[in-house]
Protein backbone atom coordinates (compact mmCIF):
# COMPACT_ATOMS: atom_id res chain seq x y z
CA UNK A 1 0.00 0.00 0.00
CA UNK A 2 3.00 1.75 0.69
CA UNK A 3 4.33 1.98 -2.52
CA UNK A 4 1.40 2.74 -4.56
CA UNK A 5 0.69 5.75 -2.39
CA UNK A 6 4.38 6.70 -3.06
CA UNK A 7 3.40 6.10 -6.77
CA UNK A 8 0.37 7.91 -6.76
CA UNK A 9 1.18 10.93 -4.90
CA UNK A 10 4.65 11.77 -7.37
CA UNK A 11 2.12 11.20 -10.29
CA UNK A 12 -0.24 13.46 -8.92
CA UNK A 13 2.22 16.07 -8.09
CA UNK A 14 4.65 16.47 -10.80
CA UNK A 15 2.11 15.99 -13.24
CA UNK A 16 -0.17 19.24 -11.52
CA UNK A 17 3.18 21.35 -11.28
CA UNK A 18 3.02 21.97 -15.07
CA UNK A 19 -0.27 23.85 -14.86
CA UNK A 20 0.89 25.38 -11.15
CA UNK A 21 3.64 27.00 -13.60
CA UNK A 22 1.37 28.89 -16.06
CA UNK A 23 -0.05 30.79 -12.85
CA UNK A 24 3.56 32.38 -11.66
CA UNK A 25 4.07 33.28 -15.45
CA UNK A 26 2.58 37.08 -15.85
CA UNK A 27 3.58 40.14 -13.39
CA UNK A 28 6.62 38.75 -12.24
CA UNK A 29 9.42 38.14 -14.24
CA UNK A 30 10.40 34.49 -14.76
CA UNK A 31 13.73 35.15 -13.20
CA UNK A 32 11.74 36.44 -10.10
CA UNK A 33 9.69 33.58 -9.79
CA UNK A 34 12.23 31.04 -9.73
CA UNK A 35 13.91 32.71 -7.26
CA UNK A 36 11.10 32.58 -4.82
CA UNK A 37 9.98 28.57 -5.60
CA UNK A 38 13.59 27.85 -4.66
CA UNK A 39 14.53 29.94 -2.12
CA UNK A 40 11.60 28.64 -0.11
CA UNK A 41 11.97 25.38 -0.89
CA UNK A 42 15.59 25.46 -0.11
CA UNK A 43 14.95 27.51 3.31
CA UNK A 44 12.37 24.67 4.02
CA UNK A 45 15.16 21.43 3.07
CA UNK A 46 18.28 23.29 5.22
CA UNK A 47 15.81 24.49 7.94
CA UNK A 48 14.38 20.71 8.45
CA UNK A 49 17.07 18.72 7.79
CA UNK A 50 19.16 21.16 10.45
CA UNK A 51 16.26 20.77 12.76
CA UNK A 52 16.05 16.92 12.09
CA UNK A 53 19.95 16.88 12.84
CA UNK A 54 20.80 15.74 9.60
CA UNK A 55 21.98 18.47 7.74
CA UNK A 56 25.65 17.73 6.60
CA UNK A 57 27.66 20.31 4.48
CA UNK A 58 29.29 17.91 1.28
CA UNK A 59 33.14 18.35 1.15
CA UNK A 60 34.84 21.03 -0.67
CA UNK A 61 35.64 18.77 -3.47
CA UNK A 62 32.21 17.83 -3.95
CA UNK A 63 30.78 21.35 -4.21
CA UNK A 64 31.71 22.53 -7.68
CA UNK A 65 29.45 19.45 -8.84
CA UNK A 66 26.42 20.33 -6.01
CA UNK A 67 26.73 23.91 -7.68
CA UNK A 68 26.55 22.33 -11.24
CA UNK A 69 23.35 20.35 -10.07
CA UNK A 70 21.92 23.31 -9.00
CA UNK A 71 21.68 24.87 -12.19
CA UNK A 72 21.20 22.15 -14.06
CA UNK A 73 17.84 21.12 -12.20
CA UNK A 74 17.42 24.03 -9.92
CA UNK A 75 17.61 27.23 -11.96
CA UNK A 76 18.49 26.96 -15.83
CA UNK A 77 15.92 24.29 -16.29
CA UNK A 78 12.94 26.11 -14.80
CA UNK A 79 13.72 29.17 -16.49
CA UNK A 80 13.29 27.53 -19.98
CA UNK A 81 10.05 26.00 -18.45
CA UNK A 82 8.94 28.96 -17.10
CA UNK A 83 9.32 31.00 -19.97
CA UNK A 84 8.15 28.03 -22.74
CA UNK A 85 4.77 28.33 -20.36
CA UNK A 86 4.49 31.72 -22.08
CA UNK A 87 4.07 30.49 -25.23
CA UNK A 88 2.41 27.24 -25.32
CA UNK A 89 0.08 25.23 -23.21
CA UNK A 90 0.89 23.52 -20.14
CA UNK A 91 0.60 20.19 -20.53
CA UNK A 92 2.52 20.03 -24.15
CA UNK A 93 5.92 20.95 -22.35
CA UNK A 94 5.00 18.14 -19.73
CA UNK A 95 5.15 15.56 -23.12
CA UNK A 96 8.55 17.26 -24.04
CA UNK A 97 9.64 16.38 -20.54
CA UNK A 98 8.44 12.86 -20.67
CA UNK A 99 11.24 12.61 -23.35
CA UNK A 100 13.90 13.48 -20.47
CA UNK A 101 14.18 9.20 -20.79
CA UNK A 102 15.63 9.34 -23.67
CA UNK A 103 17.55 12.73 -23.77
CA UNK A 104 19.13 10.88 -20.29
CA UNK A 105 20.28 7.20 -22.41
CA UNK A 106 22.00 9.18 -24.43
CA UNK A 107 24.26 11.65 -22.10
CA UNK A 108 24.68 8.46 -19.87
CA UNK A 109 26.73 6.94 -23.24
CA UNK A 110 28.48 10.05 -23.21
CA UNK A 111 29.36 10.55 -19.76
CA UNK A 112 29.51 7.13 -18.14
CA UNK A 113 30.10 5.16 -21.35
CA UNK A 114 26.52 2.96 -20.99
CA UNK A 115 25.51 1.26 -23.51
CA UNK A 116 22.54 2.61 -25.97
CA UNK A 117 20.15 -0.08 -26.46
CA UNK A 118 18.23 -0.40 -29.92
CA UNK A 119 14.83 0.19 -28.19
CA UNK A 120 16.11 3.96 -27.20
CA UNK A 121 16.22 4.74 -30.79
CA UNK A 122 12.81 2.81 -31.72
CA UNK A 123 11.71 4.72 -28.78
CA UNK A 124 13.05 8.30 -30.14
CA UNK A 125 11.82 7.70 -33.28
CA UNK A 126 7.85 7.19 -31.95
CA UNK A 127 7.94 9.86 -29.55
CA UNK A 128 9.31 12.50 -32.27
CA UNK A 129 6.49 11.16 -34.37
CA UNK A 130 4.26 11.93 -31.14
CA UNK A 131 5.51 15.36 -30.69
CA UNK A 132 4.83 16.08 -34.40
CA UNK A 133 1.35 15.48 -34.65
CA UNK A 134 0.64 17.47 -30.80
CA UNK A 135 2.57 20.36 -32.11
CA UNK A 136 1.45 20.28 -35.63
CA UNK A 137 -1.47 22.66 -36.21
CA UNK A 138 0.52 25.41 -33.76
CA UNK A 139 4.16 24.88 -35.35
CA UNK A 140 4.27 23.14 -38.43
CA UNK A 141 0.64 24.34 -39.94
CA UNK A 142 1.06 27.89 -38.99
CA UNK A 143 4.22 28.50 -38.64
CA UNK A 144 4.14 30.04 -35.61
CA UNK A 145 7.09 31.79 -34.26
CA UNK A 146 5.89 31.47 -30.54
CA UNK A 147 5.39 27.89 -30.77
CA UNK A 148 8.88 27.39 -32.08
CA UNK A 149 9.67 29.32 -29.18
CA UNK A 150 8.44 27.56 -26.58
CA UNK A 151 9.08 24.03 -28.31
CA UNK A 152 12.95 24.61 -28.45
CA UNK A 153 13.06 26.53 -24.47
CA UNK A 154 11.15 23.05 -23.27
CA UNK A 155 13.61 21.38 -25.16
CA UNK A 156 16.25 23.01 -23.65
CA UNK A 157 15.01 22.93 -20.30
CA UNK A 158 14.70 19.15 -20.48
CA UNK A 159 18.37 18.64 -21.81
CA UNK A 160 19.38 20.71 -18.67
CA UNK A 161 17.31 18.42 -16.29
CA UNK A 162 19.32 15.61 -17.93
CA UNK A 163 22.32 17.22 -17.90
CA UNK A 164 21.52 17.25 -14.23
CA UNK A 165 20.47 13.77 -13.54
CA UNK A 166 24.03 13.24 -14.96
CA UNK A 167 25.63 15.50 -12.06
CA UNK A 168 23.29 13.73 -9.11
CA UNK A 169 24.34 10.60 -10.43
CA UNK A 170 27.80 11.34 -10.41
CA UNK A 171 27.46 13.18 -6.72
CA UNK A 172 25.62 9.89 -5.47
CA UNK A 173 28.03 7.71 -6.56
CA UNK A 174 30.55 9.73 -4.00
CA UNK A 175 28.12 8.73 -1.53
CA UNK A 176 26.35 12.34 -0.98
CA UNK A 177 22.86 11.80 -0.08
CA UNK A 178 20.01 12.72 -2.45
CA UNK A 179 18.40 14.51 0.45
CA UNK A 180 21.56 16.86 1.14
CA UNK A 181 22.47 17.29 -2.36
CA UNK A 182 18.78 18.53 -3.10
CA UNK A 183 18.98 20.62 -0.09
CA UNK A 184 22.13 22.67 -0.97
CA UNK A 185 21.40 22.72 -4.33
CA UNK A 186 18.39 24.15 -3.94
CA UNK A 187 19.87 27.25 -1.99
CA UNK A 188 22.67 27.28 -4.79
CA UNK A 189 20.01 27.69 -7.62
CA UNK A 190 18.40 30.25 -5.77
CA UNK A 191 21.75 32.04 -5.04
CA UNK A 192 22.50 31.80 -8.88
CA UNK A 193 18.98 33.41 -9.81
CA UNK A 194 19.46 36.28 -7.26
CA UNK A 195 23.14 37.26 -8.61
CA UNK A 196 20.89 36.78 -11.84
CA UNK A 197 18.48 38.58 -11.19
CA UNK A 198 20.89 41.35 -10.44
CA UNK A 199 23.23 41.19 -13.23
CA UNK A 200 20.74 41.63 -15.48
CA UNK A 201 18.30 44.53 -14.41
CA UNK A 202 15.57 42.93 -13.42
CA UNK A 203 12.98 44.41 -11.18
CA UNK A 204 11.91 42.48 -8.05
CA UNK A 205 8.34 42.22 -8.45
CA UNK A 206 6.49 41.26 -5.28
CA UNK A 207 4.02 38.40 -5.64
CA UNK A 208 0.70 40.31 -6.68
CA UNK A 209 -2.01 37.82 -5.77
CA UNK A 210 -3.28 35.30 -3.65
CA UNK A 211 -3.32 33.06 -6.28
CA UNK A 212 -0.03 33.72 -7.53
CA UNK A 213 1.32 33.05 -4.02
CA UNK A 214 -0.76 29.70 -3.58
CA UNK A 215 1.32 28.79 -7.04
CA UNK A 216 4.67 29.29 -5.56
CA UNK A 217 4.14 27.41 -2.23
CA UNK A 218 2.60 24.94 -4.19
CA UNK A 219 5.45 24.76 -6.46
CA UNK A 220 8.12 24.91 -3.32
CA UNK A 221 6.68 23.00 -0.75
CA UNK A 222 4.42 19.93 -3.06
CA UNK A 223 6.76 20.10 -6.15
CA UNK A 224 9.86 20.38 -5.16
CA UNK A 225 10.34 19.50 -1.10
CA UNK A 226 7.84 16.47 -1.34
CA UNK A 227 7.92 15.44 -4.96
CA UNK A 228 11.27 15.20 -5.05
CA UNK A 229 11.13 12.96 -1.42
CA UNK A 230 8.96 10.66 -2.79
CA UNK A 231 9.82 9.85 -5.46
CA UNK A 232 13.45 9.03 -4.05
CA UNK A 233 11.28 6.96 -1.60
CA UNK A 234 9.33 5.16 -4.34
CA UNK A 235 12.87 4.77 -6.04
CA UNK A 236 14.74 3.28 -2.88
CA UNK A 237 11.83 0.72 -2.30
CA UNK A 238 10.38 -0.19 -5.79
CA UNK A 239 13.67 0.43 -7.60
CA UNK A 240 14.64 2.85 -10.34
CA UNK A 241 12.94 1.35 -13.59
CA UNK A 242 9.50 1.43 -11.99
CA UNK A 243 9.42 4.60 -10.31
CA UNK A 244 10.59 5.75 -13.74
CA UNK A 245 7.25 4.80 -15.38
CA UNK A 246 5.68 7.71 -13.41
CA UNK A 247 7.44 10.38 -15.67
CA UNK A 248 5.18 8.58 -18.58
CA UNK A 249 1.74 9.16 -16.88
CA UNK A 250 2.77 12.82 -16.11
CA UNK A 251 1.31 13.78 -19.70
CA UNK A 252 -1.79 12.42 -18.92
CA UNK A 253 -2.47 14.53 -16.24
CA UNK A 254 -0.99 18.12 -17.36
CA UNK A 255 -3.04 18.09 -20.62
CA UNK A 256 -6.06 16.71 -18.79
CA UNK A 257 -5.38 19.69 -16.19
CA UNK A 258 -4.88 22.04 -19.38
CA UNK A 259 -8.32 21.29 -20.88
CA UNK A 260 -9.84 22.14 -18.16
CA UNK A 261 -8.00 25.57 -17.36
CA UNK A 262 -6.06 26.71 -20.08
CA UNK A 263 -8.82 25.72 -22.77
CA UNK A 264 -6.65 23.23 -24.32
CA UNK A 265 -8.33 21.67 -27.55
CA UNK A 266 -7.46 18.36 -28.61
CA UNK A 267 -7.90 17.08 -31.81
CA UNK A 268 -7.91 13.39 -33.78
CA UNK A 269 -4.31 13.84 -34.69
CA UNK A 270 -3.45 15.56 -30.79
CA UNK A 271 -4.70 11.91 -29.11
CA UNK A 272 -2.92 10.16 -31.77
CA UNK A 273 0.37 12.24 -31.15
CA UNK A 274 -0.25 11.63 -27.01
CA UNK A 275 -0.71 8.04 -27.33
CA UNK A 276 2.52 7.90 -29.83
CA UNK A 277 4.08 9.65 -27.06
CA UNK A 278 3.15 7.55 -24.31
CA UNK A 279 4.04 4.21 -26.44
CA UNK A 280 7.32 5.44 -27.11
CA UNK A 281 8.25 6.24 -23.46
CA UNK A 282 6.66 2.64 -22.41
CA UNK A 283 8.88 0.94 -25.26
CA UNK A 284 11.56 2.73 -23.22
CA UNK A 285 10.48 1.12 -20.01
CA UNK A 286 8.78 -2.29 -20.84
CA UNK A 287 12.00 -4.51 -21.33
CA UNK A 288 13.69 -3.34 -18.14
CA UNK A 289 10.03 -3.52 -15.70
CA UNK A 290 9.85 -6.93 -16.96
CA UNK A 291 13.34 -7.98 -15.86
CA UNK A 292 12.94 -6.01 -12.85
CA UNK A 293 16.72 -4.26 -14.24
CA UNK A 294 17.69 -1.21 -13.04
CA UNK A 295 18.54 1.69 -15.48
CA UNK A 296 19.15 5.24 -15.41
CA UNK A 297 16.30 7.47 -14.96
CA UNK A 298 15.50 11.20 -15.06
CA UNK A 299 15.82 12.20 -11.27
CA UNK A 300 16.40 8.71 -10.01
CA UNK A 301 19.10 9.97 -8.17
CA UNK A 302 18.47 13.89 -7.71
Amino acid sequence: MTNILLFISTVLIWGTTWIAITMQVGPVPVLVSVFYRFATAGIIMLVALALMGKLKRPALKHQPFIVAQALCLFSCNFICFYTASSYVHSGLISVIFSLATIYNAINARIFFGDRVKPRTFLAGAIGMAGLLLLFGPDILGKFDANSWKGLGLAALGTLFFSLGNMVSRRNSAAGISPVTANAWGMGYGALFLLVLIGLTGTPIVAPPDARYIGAMLYLAVFGSVIGFTTYLMAVSRIGSAKAAYMTVLFPVVALTLSTLFEGYQWTPSAMVGLGLTLLGNLVMFAPSLRRGSAVALPVAKA
